[in-house]
């Protein structure tokens, strides 16, 4: 019989509050048992506790996709989105750099990259790729004592768990690393009350965090639950035993691990705390697996009434596939939804090529083995909407959407599963099947360009008894994933620690002052930016803050005032150098500009000597600057345009801008029409010729916020943060709340003062980058010009060859075949030169047109030629045979049979010769 069980912390360290305790239910119990408490109350009262009864400040989970962070596939722990905070870059304007102690619910996915569950999921109850991190922090306010206290409290008073079916670990020390045990951790717990029988040390290993290889790390000390009870379980702690599982882990980030891997105490210490919601709701419920809560009983039932099998049973074991099909189709389905409603869509790379590859393992488990029909995957996610959505309102306003992409991507898997099927039929066809190894390149090329399950392939071998030469497979793998750390390396910025930053802040460095990026003027129709001289006030070699660097030096230099720009949304930095009051002649050239933590880093090789002090002249890079002042304004006008013409549901995904070109990425079903792409240019280059004002304000944030139809993108902004508005003022739309019509975004990036600069915009690129993602290029002013002109001289081209293709007369194999040699190069022009989009579009489907025509006209001569060779030496043949024929007195009837039968056999070997081949071989051969 359940027990309820109501624990009270009677340690003078108890955190004062009115409790609204839990009813536990024993994983053990088969009646009587109480109501269960829900998943939405479980996190409620996380989020409560500490809001509420600690004054922590609720911030919002960010979207799986990380924030600007390369070195993460996804958001894959609470702590992703305050890295910043961590590593002292955070913008000092910005309401992050307030935080002190936060509380939220982050939804985090754990599949590729160094934490990868996805292998895992089906096979067990608690594996999931998609799951909610309930966490709360500390930023320089309190520590380990407050942290142990609050998590106690909550755990055994507020959720009722019982503190006798606890186990605490802590950091045990490493000798190696000069790390002694964490005593004060040990003794906080020993005072709060846990009996040293379940105070646990372990090494590195459990009890030391990281955050990456180098950055903030402490120890670590996490609260483990005994599904059991009423044994001693502290053997089976970090043992992988499934009835004794980890629920929350507090990280005490004391230290920085720095370039040289020594450690360096922070100047600032801070609490990082992380804890499952599912598994923790699993406690609460008395379950002993996740997949038999309310989180997923649901979901689990509206799979069965799609299916073709029996209900979920909650087996596991080699024998139990459809139960863990069961598994592996909720778990999956949830992590589509939550990443296709923030922006991450089935791909080819990155991101994106984990979850094409998560979408097509639920396609293929759902259909293949719970034998559901297709659609039926889409068909679930207004049940994981409707679970979801209460703390997560992003699923239902895009579960439309969402459905879309996944029949969209359900088709295109099921057409490649045939495609791939007949390719593995034909390799098989070749293959030597003594040895009875499939070629892993085949393998590879169906796992990396079909999207086939390595698994897959493995099981439809296995039916023909070959197996996949594994060797050479994890060779063309280990291949591919060097291939793919080389690339995403291959820009290596100069990095300043937190250790340094916060040395910077000690020695009364003040932030970098760079208002003049913004002070520029007009006259005579020229842009004039200000001259700017500047102090150097700190230097970083790599490692560590230096006074001076030598000659040839790499290094990171601040100012005290700056005109460049440093990199950041969306915008490529500026370029240019600075030089010495005292040497004017030898130039600092700048390669990269950067922020962290409100310093602007110029990152430079030392051209002769630099100290700090040193009086410098910055020159700026007009021209550069210039180019990316039109291209930015510019993205801003196409993104309005873009709206205007596909839609409000059309949303930015991401933009880059440079000197060159710009980039926009953009939410939209499909691949844009001829007609379209002509009507956002319109759109555009009307507004250009408008010549109309470009307006920026700085304003609070949540003024800002109340705009009608602004435009904003998943970043942290700035408060006060800069409005950027094209012909309204940005006080008209400030104290008029209806939509205006036009383009108005937050932005920290520089424009221009009016569009007319921007002279002309053409769409030289589009297309889908995945399913429902688009991408389009443009170019401007002369780049826009040339693409212009090259487009007519391509049209004049194909009118041209159109013309003469339509007049020649000419019965000659020979011209036809120049002919379509012309119209592969002329192809060829067309679809990589930059012309507009919508002209290249109209272009390749005329020189299909003609292709077609041509090796129509090619195919026909050819075939015409073949039969006249073949015809007079059939005659030369017949003649000479017959003489013989006549000669030795035969019959005439058996020489009129034995020419039948001669020319019947010379037509059936023809067939077997492609035309090509037969014209040359009938040319050149003899009798």
């Amino acid at each position: 019989m359940n027990r309820l069980v109501h624990r009270s912390l009677s340690s003078p360290r108890r955190v004062a509050g009115s409790p609204v305790r839990f009813l536990v239910r024993s994983a053990c119990a088969q009646s009587a048992c109480p109501p269960e408490v829900r998943a939405t109350r479980v996190r409620r009262t996380f989020l409560d506790f500490f809001q509420q009864q600690h004054e922590h400040r609720l911030v919002p989970s960010s979207p799986v996709r990380p924030r600007g962070d390369p070195s993460l596939l996804f958001v894959n722990a609470g702590m992703n989105q305050f890295k910043p905070i961590l590593l002292g870059t955070v913008d000092p304007r910005s309401n992050m750099a307030s935080y002190r102690r936060v509380v939220n619910s982050q939804k985090c996915v754990r599949a590729g990259g160094k934490h990868n569950d996805l292998e895992d999921v089906g096979k067990d109850v608690y594996h999931h790729t998609f799951f909610e991190m309930l966490g709360n922090w500390s930023f320089g306010d309190y520590f380990k004592e407050e942290a142990c206290a609050m998590a106690w409290s909550l755990l055994t008073e507020h959720y009722g768990i019982p503190d006798d079916r606890l186990y605490v670990s802590y950091f045990a020390g490493d000798t190696t690393l000069g790390l002694g045990a964490d005593e004060e951790t040990r003794q906080i717990w020993l005072d709060i009350g846990v009996p040293p029988t379940r105070l646990l040390p372990f090494g590195m290993k459990e009890n030391f965090w990281e955050m990456g290889d180098t950055g903030p790390c402490g120890p670590c000390t996490e609260i483990h639950y005994d599904h059991v009870g009423g044994r001693d379980a502290a053997l089976l702690v970090n043992a992988d035993c499934p009835d004794v599982v980890e629920i929350w882990n507090l990280v005490f980030m004391q230290y920085s691990r720095e370039a040289d891997l020594q450690l360096r105490v922070l100047p600032q210490r801070s609490v990082d705390t992380g804890m499952g919601l599912e598994r923790l709701v699993s406690v609460l419920q008395g379950k002993r697996s996740n997949y038999d809560t309310d989180l997923f009983v649901p979901l689990l039932d509206a799979i069965h009434q799609r299916s073709g099998v029996g209900p979920y049973g909650g087996r596991t074991g080699a024998q139990a596939h459809v139960d863990m099909a069961y598994r592996v189709v909720a778990d999956h389905v949830r992590t589509l939804v939550v990443c296709i409603a923030d922006g991450v869509h089935p791909g080819m790379s990155g991101a994106e090529l984990v979850l094409r590859r998560i979408l097509r393992r639920a396609v293929r488990f759902f259909t293949e083995v719970l034998r559901a029909p297709q659609g039926a995957l889409a068909s679930l996610v207004p049940t994981v909407a409707h679970s979801l959505g209460d703390v997560y309102p992003e699923l239902q306003h895009e579960a439309d959407r969402v459905m879309d992409v996944i029949n969209e991507n359900e088709d295109h898997f099921l057409s490649s599963l045939q495609q791939g099927s007949r390719l593995i039929r034909r390799t098989l066809d070749r293959m030597d099947h003594k040895h009875g190894v499939f070629p892993a390149s085949v393998a590879w090329s169906l796992h990396r360009d079909l999207g086939f399950p390595l698994d897959l392939v493995d099981l439809m071998l296995e039916e023909r008894g070959v197996s996949v030469d594994r060797h050479q497979l994890d060779q063309l793998i280990a291949q591919n994933h060097k291939m793919a750390a080389e690339h995403s390396g291959a820009r290596s910025q100069l990095a300043v620690g937190v250790v340094s930053l916060a040395e910077l802040q000690q020695l009364g460095v003040s932030h970098t002052d760079d208002c003049l990026k913004y002070e520029y003027r007009v006259e005579q129709n020229s842009y004039v930016f200000p001259a700017c001289r500047a102090s150097v006030v700190a230097l970083f070699d790599g490692r560590t803050l230096v006074s001076h660097v030598m000659q040839g030096q790499r290094c990171g230099v601040v100012l005290d005032r700056t005109s460049f720009y440093a990199e950041q949304g969306g915008q490529s930095a500026d370029r240019g150098y600075f030089v010495r009051d005292d040497l004017q002649e030898v130039p600092f050239s700048v390669e990269e500009v950067f922020r962290a933590g409100g310093y602007v880093i110029h990152e430079v090789i030392a051209a002769d000597t630099l100290k700090v002090g040193d009086r410098v002249h910055v020159h700026l890079d007009q021209a550069h600057r210039l180019a990316c002042m039109v291209n930015h304004t510019a993205t801003h006008m196409l993104n309005f345009a873009l709206r205007k013409v596909l839609g409000p549901s059309v949303e930015q995904r991401g933009s880059h801008v440079s000197a060159d070109r710009l980039r926009f990425d953009f939410s939209f079903k499909g691949s844009l029409s001829v007609a379209q792409l002509q009507q956002v240019e319109e759109c555009v280059n009307k507004m250009v010729l408008a010549n109309q004002a470009v307006h920026v304000q700085e304003v609070p944030l949540h003024s800002a916020m109340t705009i009608t139809g602004l435009r904003t993108v998943d970043e942290v902004y700035p408060d006060p943060v800069r409005v950027v508005s094209v012909a309204v003022p940005v006080s008209e739309l400030l104290d008029n709340p209806t939509d205006r019509r036009t383009s108005v975004e937050l932005c920290c990036g520089t424009h221009l003062l009016d569009t007319a600069t921007i002279h002309d915009l053409v769409i030289v690129s589009e297309k889908q980058l995945v399913r429902g993602i688009s991408r389009v290029i443009a170019v401007t002013g002369q780049g826009a010009s040339q693409a212009r002109e090259a487009g007519q001289s391509l049209l004049q081209d194909v009118d041209s060859l159109s013309a003469r293709m339509t007049s020649s007369t000419s019965t000659c194999l020979n011209s036809a075949q120049s002919f379509a040699k012309e119209v592969g190069m002329v192809s060829d022009a067309v679809d990589n030169t930059p012309i507009p989009q919508w002209l290249r579009g109209e272009l390749q489907a005329r020189l299909r047109s003609l292709q077609r025509r041509s090796n129509t006209s090619v195919r026909k001569l050819e075939t015409r030629e073949v039969a006249t060779i073949e015809g007079s030496k059939c005659q030369s043949l017949r003649t000479h045979y017959f003489d013989r024929f006549a000669v030795q007195h035969v019959s005439t009837d058996s020489v009129l049979l034995f020419a039948v039968l001669f020319s019947m056999n010379a037509l059936m070997y023809s067939k077997r010769l492609s035309v090509s081949t037969q014209v040359y071989q009938l040319r050149h051969s003899t009798f």
